[in-house]
C-alpha cells in the first residue's frame, strides 16, 4: 500500500517552495476561515434543534449531531442553545449568534447584561472587542448596576428609634487602605491629642487638588505660549502630571488593573492637542472599551 503521507504531491511540493511570511500568512487565512466556519455551523444549531433535523438524519442528540459533523462539544452546543433562548427578545444579539457573525465565547461574556435598550449597542461592541474587553464591560456594568440600586434602597440607619440626620459625617473603618507604621503612629498621636484627623487630611487633599490644579493651568499656558503643533508624543511633563494625578492605576473607578495607555477623551485626531482636562491612564481593556465607543460616536456624527 502506498503511503500517501510519503508522497511528494504537487501540493506539498508547491508548500516548500514558499517563503516563511507566506507561509505563515496561508496559515492564517486558512485559520480564520475554518474560525468563521465553525461560528457559523454553531450558529446553524438553534434551528437544527428546532426542526429535530438531528433525528431525521440519524443522530440520537443535537450533540451528537454537531460533534460528528461540526466538532463541537456538548457544552458549546448547550450554550449556544441557551444563548439563543435568552436573546429570543434581542434580535440584534439573536442575529450575531444564529449568523456567525460573533463567537458564543464573545456573546457569554455580555448576556446577563443585555437588555432590550442596550442590545444592538452590545452587538456592535462584541463584533469589535476582544474577548477579555468585554468580560471588563460586563463586570463594570453589573457594578453599576449593583451600586445605583444601592443608592435608591439605601435608609439612613436609625440610632435610638430615629433616623439618622442626613447631614451627620459617617465614620468609616477603612481596612484595606495601607498606612507606613510612622505615618500611622503619628495620626494616632494627634488623634490622641484632640485633633481632628479627618479635616486634617481633608486640608491637605485639598492643598493637593490646588497643587493639581494650578500645575495643569500652567502646563496648558505653556503649550499655548509655545504654539506647536501638538505631536501624538505626549510631553515628559504632561505625563508626570498625570501620574501625580492619577497614580500608576486605570482611572476607571470600578477597575484596579496598571494602566498602559494615556487616553484622549477629547480625540487627538480631532482636537490636535494634549489637553489634561481630557486625558485619562487607562488599562488595556477600558483603553479597547473607550476607543470602540469614540468609534461609534464618530460614525454617528458622520451620518
Amino acid at each position: 500500500m502506498t503511503n500517501l503521507l510519503m508522497t511528494n504531491s504537487p501540493i506539498q511540493n508547491t508548500h516548500r517552495t514558499l517563503t516563511d511570511e507566506k507561509l505563515y500568512g496561508l496559515c492564517r487565512q486558512y485559520g480564520e476561515q475554518s474560525l468563521s466556519a465553525r461560528r457559523k455551523f454553531m450558529g446553524l444549531l438553534p434551528e437544527v434543534q428546532k426542526r429535530h433535523l438531528y433525528a431525521k438524519k440519524g443522530f440520537r442528540s443535537v450533540e451528537e449531531f454537531a460533534a460528528k459533523l461540526g466538532g463541537i462539544s456538548g457544552d458549546h452546543v448547550r450554550r449556544v442553545l441557551s444563548l439563543e433562548r435568552r436573546f429570543a427578545d434581542k434580535p440584534d444579539l439573536k442575529m450575531a449568534l444564529t449568523s456567525g457573525a460573533v463567537s458564543v465565547n464573545k456573546l457569554a461574556k455580555i448576556a446577563s447584561i443585555a437588555t432590550g435598550e442596550n442590545q444592538a449597542e452590545l452587538a456592535g461592541l462584541a463584533k469589535n472587542l476582544p474577548c477579555r474587553a468585554l468580560e471588563t464591560l460586563a463586570r463594570d456594568e453589573r457594578i453599576h448596576s449593583e451600586l445605583s440600586h444601592e443608592a435608591q434602597t439605601t435608609v439612613p440607619e436609625k440610632e435610638n428609634g430615629l433616623p439618622r440626620q442626613l447631614f451627620e459625617a459617617e465614620i468609616v473603618h477603612v481596612n484595606n487602605l495601607q498606612l507606613d507604621k510612622d505615618v500611622h503612629h503619628e495620626l494616632q498621636e494627634l488623634q490622641k491629642k484632640g485633633i481632628d484627623i479627618s479635616a486634617l487630611i481633608r486640608e491637605m487633599l485639598e492643598k493637593r487638588r490646588a497643587e493639581l490644579t494650578e500645575e495643569k493651568q500652567k502646563l496648558a499656558e505653556e503649550v499655548k505660549l509655545r504654539g506647536e503643533k501638538s505631536s501624538r508624543y505626549i510631553p515628559a511633563a504632561i505625563r508626570h502630571h498625570l501620574r501625580r494625578e492619577h497614580g500608576n492605576k486605570c482611572t476607571i473607578q470600578t477597575c484596579g488593573k496598571q494602566s498602559t495607555t494615556i487616553h484622549h477623551t477629547q480625540r487627538f485626531a480631532l482636537s490636535q492637542n494634549h489637553d489634561l482636562n481630557f486625558m485619562a491612564p487607562l488599562c488595556a481593556d477600558h483603553h479597547q472599551i473607550a476607543h470602540s465607543i469614540d468609534q461609534k460616536y464618530q460614525m454617528k456624527r458622520l451620518l
